[in-house]
Parts: C-alpha cells; sequence; structure tokens
C-alpha cells in the first residue's frame, strides 16, 4: 500500500490550491481544495490544473470556504462528491446566491464534532483551526494499516491569532502521531503584513471609537466573522451602534444559529435597509428575509448623524448620498482588510468618499494567516517526517528552522516514504 501525493497547483503560488492524495492498489483519489487562482481574471473559465485527471473518479474535500480554496467546483465532473464543513458550506452558498455562480450539486458536510469519516480506503480527520475564515479546518488523511500506514496532514489555511488560536495551540500540545507528510501554508513568509491578536484589533478600535468626535466608516470583509464580532465587541465597550447592511445581516442570519455570534437583534446592532439591495433581494425571491430585518433595520437617514459604526461599501454609497449620509471632518474611515486590496477601485472609491470630507483614515487589521514564527512552531510540534510546502512563495528562502522539506513543483507525483 502507498499513497501518493501530488500538488496540482499551489507550490509556487498563494491561492488556487488543489491537492490530490491517491491510494494505491485501489486507485482511490481525494482533491483536497479546488481554489480558483487569485490572480484569475474575472468571469474566466478551464482553469482546473492541466494535471488534474477528471476521466478517474474522485472526492473533493473543501478545507474553508475562501473561493482561493473552492471557487472552481463547478468545473469538476457533476459525479464528483464535494464534501466540506457545515457552516462552510452556508457561506459557499451565500457567495453563490450573490455572485449568480451557485454551485450546481449538493455539498455534504461535517462538523467540528464530526470525528473520523471514512471514505473508502482513507479515514479522513476535519480538525476546526483559527483562520479569518470561519469553519476552518485542517485534514488529517490515513490510508492503509498498521506498518504499511501512511499519514497526511493538510493545514489548509490557518493562523494561531485570531479568536480560535486555542485551537491550534491544542494540536500543537496533543499533535497527530506519526504525520509522514505535512502538508503546510506558507502565505506569510518573509512578509510584513501585521499579526496581531483579534483581541489586540479590539483595543484598538475601542480607542478610535472613543477619540472620534462623529461617525465611523468601516470596510471590512461581511464573511470575516471573527472581525465582525471584534468591531461589535468594540462599539457595545464604547457605547456605539454598529450599522451592518443586509448581506453581512445575511451572512449572520444563515451561520450564528446554535452559536454565540452576534445577529440582528442584538444589543447596539442594527441592520441598514438600502433600496437597491433591497430591491435587489426582492427581485431573487428573498423579500421574505428583507421583511424579517424590517424590526432589526434603519433607515439610511438615520446614520447622517449619531453615535454610529456605519458598514461602508461602494456599492452603498450612492444610497447613503441620496439620503444625506456623507463623511464630515469629524467623523473616521477604517479600512480592515489587507492594504494590497485599497489599489482595487471598488475599495479605494469608499475611502477617498471619506478621505475628500476631511475624515481621519486609518487601517487597523491583522493577517488570516500564521505569523512565519507560527510556522515554525506548528511544523516543529507536529514533528513530520516530510514537510512538503504549499500556499507561499517564498519557500526556497523561508528564513525558518524547519522539518526535513520536500519541495515539489506543480504536477510533479511523490510517493509518500
Amino acid at each position: 500500500m502507498t499513497l501518493t501525493l501530488t500538488v496540482h497547483r499551489g507550490t509556487q503560488q498563494i491561492g488556487g490550491s488543489c491537492i490530490e492524495i491517491e491510494h494505491e492498489p485501489s486507485g482511490e483519489r481525494l482533491i483536497l481544495d479546488a481554489g480558483r487562482p487569485l490572480d484569475a481574471p474575472e468571469g474566466a473559465t478551464g482553469l482546473l490544473p492541466e494535471t488534474l485527471d477528471r476521466e478517474r473518479p474522485a472526492t473533493v474535500l473543501i478545507s474553508h470556504p475562501h473561493q482561493d480554496h473552492w471557487g472552481l467546483i463547478n468545473e469538476l465532473p457533476p459525479g464528483w462528491p464535494v464534501r466540506t464543513g457545515a457552516k462552510s458550506a452556508a457561506l459557499i452558498e451565500i457567495t453563490g446566491d450573490y455572485t449568480r455562480q451557485k454551485y450546481g450539486g449538493t455539498l455534504k458536510t461535517w462538523d467540528s464534532r464530526s470525528g473520523p469519516i471514512a471514505l473508502g480506503a482513507f479515514t479522513v480527520t476535519p480538525y476546526l483551526t483559527d483562520h479569518s475564515a470561519l469553519d476552518a479546518y485542517m485534514l488529517l488523511i490515513e490510508g492503509g494499516a498498521g506498518e504499511a500506514s501512511r499519514r497526511v496532514l493538510y493545514t489548509g489555511d490557518f493562523r494561531r491569532h485570531g479568536r480560535k488560536s486555542a485551537l491550534v495551540d491544542s494540536m500543537m500540545a496533543n499533535p497527530p502521531a506519526n504525520v509522514h507528510a505535512l502538508l503546510m501554508e506558507g502565505t506569510n513568509l518573509r512578509s510584513d503584513k501585521p499579526v496581531i491578536s483579534e483581541t489586540e484589533l479590539e483595543r484598538e478600535f475601542v480607542d478610535l471609537f472613543r477619540r472620534t468626535g462623529g461617525r465611523v466608516f468601516l470596510s471590512w470583509s461581511g464573511q470575516n466573522i471573527d472581525r465582525t464580532v471584534t468591531i461589535y465587541r468594540a462599539a457595545r465597550l464604547t457605547g456605539r451602534t454598529l450599522a451592518i447592511d443586509l448581506y453581512v445581516a445575511d451572512v449572520l442570519e444563515r451561520i450564528a444559529e446554535g452559536t454565540g455570534l452576534p445577529r440582528p437583534g442584538f444589543p447596539n446592532l442594527k441592520v441598514v435597509i438600502t433600496s437597491r439591495l433591497a430591491s435587489w433581494l426582492r427581485k431573487r425571491g428573498r423579500g421574505d428575509f428583507v421583511s424579517e430585518m424590517a424590526p432589526h433595520g434603519v433607515s439610511a437617514d438615520k446614520l447622517a448623524s449619531g453615535n454610529w459604526v456605519v458598514m461602508l461599501r461602494r456599492s452603498l454609497i450612492g444610497d447613503f448620498t441620496r439620503r444625506g449620509v456623507t463623511p464630515r471632518p469629524e467623523d473616521a474611515f477604517v479600512f480592515s482588510m489587507w492594504r494590497g486590496n485599497l489599489d482595487e477601485p471598488y475599495h479605494a472609491e469608499a475611502r477617498d468618499w471619506c478621505a475628500n470630507a476631511g475624515a481621519e483614515i486609518v487601517q487597523i487589521h491583522t493577517s488570516g494567516h500564521a505569523a512565519p514564527a507560527d510556522l515554525a512552531a506548528f511544523a516543529t510540534a507536529i514533528d513530520p517526517r516530510w514537510l512538503v510546502p504549499v500556499h507561499g512563495v517564498k519557500w526556497d528562502d523561508p528564513g525558518l528552522d524547519l522539518p526535513p522539506v520536500k519541495r515539489l513543483g506543480d504536477g510533479e507525483r511523490w510517493t509518500v516514504p
């Protein structure tokens, strides 16, 4: 019995992840992620790696709901089952609803209590982990039995400074035994991205909210639930009310059930019901949702003054302006995403709208990926026979003390020893 590993895409880039593990002699295959490349042109198709054999069946496991890990599932053969976490599936469905790129199949799901899952010749154990995406998992893949068994741990994307950092610490304290190959991401190698805890971010938001005389306009990813929690907590601590849009309200409504996550109806939380998005949702059969949000809603004109923290994205500017909601010098604007996103007009327009009015411009953000030192500490704790680098561009000179590294090229087959 052998396990053969092929990184179809990801040995030389961040995003677009696609990894295959094949069990021999059975020929059964697992595909870990089917991600859309970050640099793919909008609307481009035919993006699956050419080395991925689509003639033979395979089971696909999606580690978390970021599109650079799941965005090509509609290009997979229709008979291939696709599995992911339950709340991850909900977020993938939301993205499909708002981008008109719904997955044509049915997502099979697990949750953080599922334990080992038997998939033919494989046993897969999902481990909930810390990442900027909700419901992100590391995946332990086992094949064979006894001395012939092989174990591969795939980190997916992870960090050790978010609100679920204890999950990573727990794995490091009690790592899976006998990991033959660790497939580990390296996004932040040789990077100067800010890597501070969400708790530290919360303090920064509290300081800003207290010193700002007017409103705080704030741009962040509506699916970054850790960040939503951080902002909401800071708003409550400073007596402000967080005004989210209908999209963020939809996200929270679909994933907050059974959790302590904030959602419409919580104190210091209102939903801005803007005409454009409300109309868009009604046309797509979501009129009931818009009506359900009305008791928790606030019309845009109520945001013209007051002690608000206001969700801001470019698509909201027109509705806000028509209702007299415009920034002033006593206001502030916070960009709470990777600073590289400000090169895109979609994000820069919101910043410029506030800057041109004299509002204070601030970035408060932390990376969704592990700091280099945490990557090294994690790899050392797992103590694999081999570390296989993925999802990074600085692996040739990581500047870290790491276990033995097996550097592969995209599409290169490697039998796990």
